[in-house]
């Protein structure tokens, strides 16, 4: 049975790794007869948000706690994960990727990616192993693998043009699709980046996962 490794950032579209995106995530792989392990970073998340409201409230809370709350207390520390254990990686959305995982929410193209995170990508890419990046996820990819790889976060400009300005080729789809880069085995779609809605997000999302299970054969 293959084993996919799946990357929270915590748990909430606002702070953390986005719920739905990664519970569908969850099932699909579940589906497609293969297995899963989630694993977030053990650090403090940037801040917290208040999902009803949107507003910042004082608290501090820990990635890696946070994520448990989507993975029913069975995650592992980003720290320990293993490229040779896993057959391919995904990563949900969220504004965790963009606040916890990496801090392009708030340097845009001068972002750094966390470096555990580009340890571990750039490990399964050396190994011949696909990466998929869901909704604004894939905007760490060009600063982790370098430029010259096709990837998709939808159709919005001022994202789009930060990519660019990384080096990523990014391409314009649909909520529906994915974008597949087969020369370096890394699968992208908008999901909530252009998603009305939970079904909306699923129909790209299942194609994601169904094609870094090919991509890992």
């Amino acid at each position: 049975m293959k084993k996919i490794g799946l990357v929270l950032s915590g748990c909430g579209v606002f702070d953390g790794a986005e719920i739905h995106e990664s519970v569908i995530c969850m099932m699909e792989i579940l589906r497609q007869g293969a297995s899963y392990e989630c694993f977030a970073p053990n650090q403090p998340q940037h801040h917290v948000i208040n999902h009803l409201n949107g507003e910042e409230m004082p608290e501090n809370r820990n990635v890696m706690v946070e994520a448990a709350r989507i993975a029913r207390g069975e995650v592992t520390d980003l720290a320990e994960a293993d490229a040779a254990g896993l057959d391919a990686l995904i990563l949900p959305g969220g504004f965790g990727a963009a606040k916890n995982l990496s801090d392009f929410a708030f340097k845009g193209s001068d972002c750094q990616v966390s470096r555990e995170l580009t340890a571990l990508v750039k490990a399964m890419h050396e190994a011949g192993k696909p990466v998929g990046f869901v909704c604004i996820a894939p905007v760490m990819i060009p600063k982790i693998l370098g430029p010259g790889v096709s990837l998709t976060i939808g159709s919005d400009q001022e994202t789009a043009a930060a990519i660019t300005a990384m080096g990523g080729e990014h391409k314009a789809c649909s909520v529906s699709e994915f974008v597949v880069d087969e020369a370096h085995k890394i699968v992208s779609t908008p999901a909530y980046m252009l998603a009305g809605n939970i079904l909306e997000a699923e129909s790209g999302i299942k194609k994601l996962v169904q094609e870094v299970l090919r991509l890992s054969a």
